[in-house]
């Protein structure tokens, strides 16, 4: 789940191993490493040639993935590309919807209000 140079010597040298061992992980890794560097890298315009290195390669779970991809094209290769995100509303939601659920059935909607605002 790390990026490979941020592994130790010894957990270097087994993803190599397993690597080595398997060709197909070995292509997943390099899709999967391509598509965090356009994700980072806010590199939407690389979507298109990515897409069909996967097409090419014999990895039918990335195949379901990039039929979502084609589905919401737009979408993705803006996420991509743009600098905006939803992630703090996103985070705000997922707080919330949080201390609703610790307060079902406990308490009515003013205490829910309070703790939504004291949380804040």
């Amino acid at each position: 789940m790390r990026r490979p140079d941020a592994l130790d010597t010894g957990e270097q040298a087994r993803l190599k191993d397993v690597l080595a061992r398997c060709s197909h992980l070995d292509a997943a890794t390099a899709h999967v490493a391509a598509f965090a560097q356009m994700l980072t890298g806010l590199h939407g315009d690389r979507l298109d040639a990515w897409v069909a290195a996967v097409h090419a390669d014999d990895l039918p779970d990335l195949h379901s993935f990039i039929t979502g991809v084609r589905r919401d094209h737009q979408a993705v290769t803006n996420g991509l590309t743009l600098p905006y995100s939803s992630g703090p509303v996103e985070g705000n939601v997922n707080r919330s919807k949080l201390l609703k659920r610790q307060l079902y059935g406990r308490a009515n909607l003013d205490l829910l209000r309070k703790r939504i605002l004291l949380a804040s």
